[in-house]
């Protein structure tokens, strides 16, 4: 087998891999879990309000609920004078109905009473006696006051299928009543290290031996993707050893996960592999990018399969590009947008090859000119490249390099 199938560029390669996984890969299935408990979980089933929200008309100040039409004209100079006929109790039903020229004291959240149709703030009023105001600012109507459903109207889809629960999104499941929701199983995501001279973290390595990182950063990254890791452990470069492993984590895994060395042998050893495991087999061998050139995307079966090289920068922002993506698509996640980014300016110039994408981390140094982007350089097993880094930035194909004092965009990792 030659060393490389084909090299696509990335977005292609992204492109091929991901079709195949929406093609040929079965639905996950759902489970309900406490709101509470959901951060971070995919939505499964859109959500629709049961009620409208608010269900009635609330102030948004403390002041007094008023009738617009009795302040229009007041100031500071010339204000408008009004009865104060009581205070409006939190949590109740007002029973207080507003006549012309009439006030009632009112808190935040507290219901606007019958008659009544604004709130002016009790920084513009005055208290004349027990049983009057001096309005200072004229209110028009509608103001300081939320409607009834002027956050959702009754049967309104608050909530897509797809989405991804974050905080601002719990809060409106409990605002709505929904202690429980309905969320996408986490996919199982097995992770396999393979390589005679790498050992477990926890062993004091030989001359020539490594211990495992990859492991460790995938399991953490799927993690805080949606995924679940399952860690299979290290085996030998050959598939003796191998195939027995990828067998066992199919029964019960969506994707599996094989970091593997940087050698021809092994790369082949990998896509041999997961050719022999099932249709289609490997789709995408080799991607024209640095770092992390020699990846490998496939499916096996209906379980997605991912070959990294052993390098830990390659294996990491490859998996950035390729197995996010891949999990995202696993779980149904509906898109929000574009990757956070922050633009800098290009501290110093970088070279690059013309037809081959590059990624190089940055740290981020904040200047009085604004943000600065500050490449990190090291080779692709220096695993600490990236830990110093808070981004990485992108120099296209048709570039040869980018230079000093570009404006460029850093992709957070």
């Amino acid at each position: 087998m030659p060393e490389f199938l084909d090299l696509l560029p990335p977005q292609e390669a992204l492109n091929v891999f991901l079709s195949a996984i929406r093609n040929s890969v079965h639905h996950l299935d759902f489970e309900e879990v406490d709101t509470e408990n959901s951060l971070g979980r995919i939505l499964a089933k859109p959500i629709f309000s049961p009620h409208p929200l608010p269900e009635f008309p609330r102030s948004t100040v403390d002041g007094y609920a008023v009738r617009a039409a009795d302040t229009f004209g007041a100031s500071e100079s010339l204000p408008a004078y009004l009865s104060l006929i009581g205070e409006i109790p939190m949590g109740d039903i007002p029973k207080i109905i507003l006549e012309p020229d009439q006030s009632a004291l009112i808190h935040t959240g507290g219901m606007i009473p019958n008659g009544a149709d604004a709130v002016v703030m009790l920084e513009d009023t005055q208290s004349v006696r027990d049983t009057e105001i001096e309005v200072l600012k004229s209110v028009a109507v509608g103001e300081n006051v939320i409607q009834i459903g002027e956050d959702v109207q009754k049967g309104e889809v608050v909530i897509p299928a797809g989405m991804r629960l974050r905080p601002a999104e719990i809060g409106g499941l409990m605002a709505l009543g929904f202690v429980s929701v309905k969320v996408v199983k986490k996919p199982r995501i097995g992770i396999i290290s393979s390589g005679d001279e790498v050992i477990p973290p926890n062993q004091t390595p030989r001359l020539g031996q490594v211990r495992d990182v990859n492991a460790y950063t995938l399991s953490a990254l799927v993690e805080s993707v949606g995924g679940e890791p399952i860690g299979y452990g290290i085996v030998g470069d050959n598939q003796k050893e191998m195939l027995p492993v990828l067998k066992e984590a199919m029964k019960t895994d969506d994707m599996v996960i094989i970091t593997a060395g940087s050698s021809a042998s092994t790369r082949d050893l990998t896509a041999d592999v997961i050719n022999n495991l099932g249709k289609p087999g490997v789709l995408v061998h080799g991607v024209n990018i640095r770092p992390g050139k020699p990846t490998i995307l496939g499916i096996s079966d209906g379980v997605v399969m991912v070959g990294l090289p052993g390098n830990p920068v390659s294996a990491l922002s490859n998996s950035y590009l390729f197995v996010v993506p891949a999990i995202k698509t696993l779980l149904g996640e509906a898109t929000r947008g574009p990757r956070p980014t922050v633009k800098a300016k290009l501290a110093i110039n970088i070279a690059s090859q013309t037809g081959r994408e590059d990624w190089i981390p940055v740290r981020i140094l904040e200047t009085e000119a604004g943000y600065l982007a500050e490449p990190i350089f090291g080779r692709s097993n220096l695993i600490f490249t990236l830990a110093r880094a808070v981004g990485l930035i992108r120099i296209p194909l048709d570039a040869n390099g980018l230079e000093a004092g570009e404006i460029v965009d850093v992709v957070y990792m």
